[in-house]
């Protein structure tokens, strides 16, 4: 249950609003001066997994950076932030070779997913060297008594960082729906910290939170600026931190609630990879236009919304995904004192996922066997 002691006027916080106004007024100028640097920042509306119709400046990630930095700057520097503080510091020190790699490939379109894949991982790796803090329990015999080795803890730490970052980056697909989906997760993220006393951790999420909105709203629902692979690994980089940090830091709640809460990008994530491994001369790494986004986007919106532009149809259909999302987010909320409870309904979750695919891509939740 929410604690009584909740306040909507915590909301209402000046920092986050900072972050808001930082990252807002960054990503409108980035659009009106996009002409430029357009030669080098545009996305090109060509690719088999495109949904846009004209090139867009793609470096928004620029206008989440800041957004979280002048967030950071303007946070109290009392006894009482010192540790709000440390926890943005390390997100915005750890995030930079996920953040640089990514933007050098939104500006030169010639770093490889493996390369950006590393540089991920590599912030993982610098989180524990800035913080001490790493994966040190999964609530599975075995592997936990392995993850005492610290080594062994760094290592799937960083795997694990590295794996969620990329799922963020997956699902980057349509306007709006990384940084809607990232909201929902930062929303599940600082209602659970705060449920349990880590305010520091919980107005963490509030800040980031601010960030991603002020990018959100130039992005949705006409696209005028995109997340780009700079912005989507430093969010995961950013949503995958405070996933660690949230069981490391409080015992009462299992890494569990953690995967719940981010089930739905890392779910898209590893159907992908099974799905395009399955088809012939495919390569895992490939991009196509079978993601559930793209499903979505093609059987519903543009059947519902069918008499607005390509680009608001494409838009309108994030919240049908938002909806999605906020399903094992919600559910984290309320199970994360049961880790029981908290994996069943990882299954549920998965469960979801497949019933809306099979729907989306067979026209019926059960296919017939012929369509198989």
């Amino acid at each position: 249950m929410l604690p009584s002691s909740l306040s909507f006027f915590e909301l209402l916080r000046f920092d986050a609003f900072i972050a808001l106004a930082a990252s807002l007024i960054t990503c409108l100028v980035l659009v009106l001066t996009k002409k430029w640097h357009g030669s080098f920042s545009m996305d090109s509306s060509s690719g088999v997994q495109k949904v846009h119709t004209t090139p867009t400046p793609r470096i928004g990630g620029i206008g989440i950076a800041i957004g979280v930095f002048a967030g950071f700057a303007a946070s109290n520097h009392g006894i009482a932030a010192v540790e709000k503080r440390a926890i943005l510091s390390a997100i915005l020190l750890a995030g930079i070779p996920a953040f640089i790699f990514g933007l050098l490939e939104d500006l030169t379109k010639k770093v490889s997913v493996k390369t950006r894949l590393m540089a991920t991982m590599a912030s993982g790796v610098l989180g524990w060297g800035i913080t001490g803090v790493s994966l040190t329990h999964v609530d599975i015999p075995g592997v936990d008594w392995l993850l005492s080795f610290t080594v062994v803890s760094v290592v799937v730490t960083a795997i694990a960082v590295g794996g969620v970052a990329n799922s963020i980056n997956i699902i980057d697909g349509l306007n709006g729906l990384t940084a809607g989906t990232a909201l929902i997760i930062l929303a599940a993220f600082g209602v659970i910290a705060r449920q349990v006393g880590d305010i520091p951790l919980a107005f963490t999420c509030l800040i980031i939170s601010g960030a991603v909105g002020g990018f959100f709203v130039v992005n949705w629902p006409k696209g005028k600026i995109f997340l780009g692979d700079g912005g989507a690994y430093f969010l995961g980089f950013a949503l995958a931190w405070i996933a660690v940090l949230l069981p490391e830091r409080n015992s009462n709640v299992s890494p569990w609630t953690s995967l719940l809460i981010c089930s739905y990008p890392i779910i898209e994530v590893a159907f992908s990879v099974l799905r395009r491994s399955l088809r012939e001369g495919y390569s895992p790494t490939e991009p196509d236009f079978a993601h559930l986004h793209s499903l979505a986007n093609k059987r519903w919106a543009n059947k519902i919304y069918s008499g607005f532009s390509k680009p608001v149809r494409n838009g309108l259909t994030s919240p049908f995904l938002w909806i999605y999302a906020t399903i094992p987010c919600t559910l984290a909320i309320f199970t994360y004192q049961n880790k029981a409870l908290t994996a069943f309904s990882f299954v549920f979750s998965i469960f979801c996922y497949l019933l809306f695919y099979r729907k989306l891509a067979f026209f019926r939740w059960i296919p017939n066997r012929r369509n198989q």
